[in-house]
Formats: structure tokens, C-alpha cells, sequence
């Protein structure tokens, strides 16, 4: 897509609509064009420009200045930006800039800014505080058509080959004890949050066996009888009918036995589902981080 309201364009840079407007009366900051019905809309250029203008918000230009300049300029000074100029401004400034590089394809951008926030962070503080956040607004971009589906993927792959790096950096686990089965059912493809469970299992210290995305049951019921896993845990990303999960997990439940199962879903999926005793709910990262040490 490349037509924006303004609404859109506040909602994707967190900058309000009213300020938007502002500068563009004030320092020329954004040019709408018109469409044949006279309705002002923003192009991918402007929603760029704009994302790199509030990443330098908390640099030493004033908004006047940053407003005026050419989107040449711009992307130079975001380029060059001090590392501790951009912690100044939170982890806004490491959000829009990861979505701007996706935007753009730029590899070498993205990296530079990844690996700014694992040493701010650390790799678990970096997905709460930024990939987590990002992702969702990368979420919404794409299914408001705002993102071209391709930077979707360039974003969503850039994450995952580091997240696997990391993994693959933690030693294995001395012991079998405990151990966990991470899987995304049949038709689930989005596996980043799969795989930072992943990493804060290992972390632990626990043994994890991971099949990855777009799992047949039948194939996940004969890793559960050849590993003898005690924990198997899933995350729905897709709003099927509640009456379909409701028959998947029964299924699930009806072969597992009394081993917990784990299931990350969006917390209205909780409302819709009954579920036995052995189903824990994982609504957000941190509920995973509390069921380690229970």
C-alpha cells in the first residue's frame, strides 16, 4: 500500500495526528498529496521521513531544523546517531528505526540497531522491550496493507536468524528432567515467539525439543511417545472459530494424558475455550518466565 490518512500515519510513528499537522503548517515537514476526490493521503516515502524525524527527536536538532531537512540528510543522521543519543529516547527511537530498515531492506542498518539494543538489553529485555513491540506495530502495518508484504518477512526473518543464533549459543542441558516440546499447529507459520520460548526454556537450563511451524498432530504425537516430554507447549497466532480450537486441544488433552500443556493466544481466545486442569494459558512472556519457576 502506499496511501495513508493521517490517523494511520500517527499510529505507525507515535506521533499525534495534531502534531503532524503542525509541522507540516509550521516547517513543510510532510507534503499530502490529494486524491481525486480532494482527500489528502501519504505516500511510503512521507511515513519514512516521518519515522526518521521522531527517531532524532532526542538528538541535538531542533524539531524545526529536523522538519526542514531533506530525507537524504535525514537517513545520514540516523545513520550516525551515538548510541547513547538514542537510549535518550527510549525504546521508541529502536522500534521505528528496525521498521524503517525493514522497510528498506537494509541489512546492515537493521543489524547495527539489533545489536545496539542486545548490548543496552540483552537478548531478553531486547524482545520485551523492542522486537516484541515492533512486531506488533509490524502487525498492524500489514494488515492495514501499510507494509508490503515482502518487508514483512525481510522484518520477521532478520529476528529469527538472531534468535536461532542465540539459541544455538546456550549449552545444552545436562539433564532430561523437565523437559519441553515447543510446536506451532498445522497452518501456524509465525514461529518468533516460538522461538523465544525456546530461549528463555534453555536458558533455564531445561532440555527442549523444538519441531518448529506447521505441525501435524500425527507428527507431534509420535515426538511426544519417542521423547517422553512432560511439557508441550503451542502458540495460536490465528483466529480460527473457537469451536475448532476447542476440538484441537480436546484432541490434544485426549493424547497428552496428564502432561501440561501450554498454549500462548491472544487472551480472548481464554473466554471462549473450556479446558481442563492440565491446560496453563500464556498471555504474554513473562506468564511463561513464572510457570520456570513455579
Amino acid at each position: 500500500m502506499n496511501y495513508f490518512s493521517i490517523s494511520q500515519l500517527a499510529r505507525y510513528s507515535g506521533i499525534k495526528p495534531h502534531t503532524i499537522r503542525m509541522w507540516e503548517q509550521r516547517y513543510n515537514a510532510l507534503t499530502p498529496n490529494r486524491s481525486e476526490g480532494n482527500t489528502r493521503y501519504y505516500d511510503n516515502k512521507q511515513l519514512r521521513r516521518l519515522l526518521n524525524i521522531a527517531s532524532l527527536m532526542e538528538s541535538d536538532y531542533k524539531v524545526s531544523e529536523l522538519c526542514s531537512m531533506p530525507d537524504k540528510k535525514l537517513f545520514s543522521l540516523v545513520q550516525q546517531l551515538p548510541v547513547g543519543v538514542a537510549d535518550k529516547s527510549g525504546n521508541e527511537f529502536f522500534v521505528l528505526q528496525l521498521i524503517s530498515a525493514g522497510m528498506n531492506y537494509d541489512e546492515i542498518n537493521f543489524d547495527k540497531i539489533f545489536s545496539h539494543c542486545i548490548l543496552k538489553y540483552g537478548i531478553k529485555e531486547t524482545y520485551l522491550k523492542v522486537i516484541y513491540p515492533m512486531l506488533h506495530r509490524v502487525g498492524v502495518m500489514w494488515t492495514t496493507n501499510a507494509l508490503e508484504p515482502a518487508a514483512e518477512h525481510f522484518i520477521s526473518n532478520q529476528v529469527r536468524q538472531k534468535l536461532f543464533t542465540v539459541i544455538d549459543s546456550l549449552p545444552a542441558a545436562k539433564t532430561t528432567k523437565d523437559s519441553w516440546l515447543l510446536f506451532l499447529p498445522e497452518n501456524e507459520f509465525h514461529e518468533i515467539g516460538l522461538l523465544f520460548a525456546n530461549f528463555v526454556i534453555r536458558q533455564s537450563g531445561r532440555k527442549t525439543i523444538y519441531l518448529g511451524a506447521n505441525v501435524p498432530l500425527e507428527s507431534l504425537f509420535v515426538a511426544v511417545k519417542e521423547t517422553s516430554t512432560e511439557n508441550v507447549l503451542l502458540f495460536f497466532a490465528h483466529n480460527d472459530l473457537p469451536g475448532e480450537t476447542q476440538n484441537y486441544l480436546d484432541e490434544l488433552c485426549l493424547f497428552l494424558g496428564n502432561r501440561k500443556i501450554f498454549v500462548g493466544a491472544n487472551p480472548s481466545l481464554f473466554e471462549t475455550i473450556k479446558t481442563g486442569k492440565n491446560i496453563h494459558w500464556l498471555s504474554s512472556p513473562q506468564d511463561l518466565e513464572l510457570q520456570l519457576v513455579i
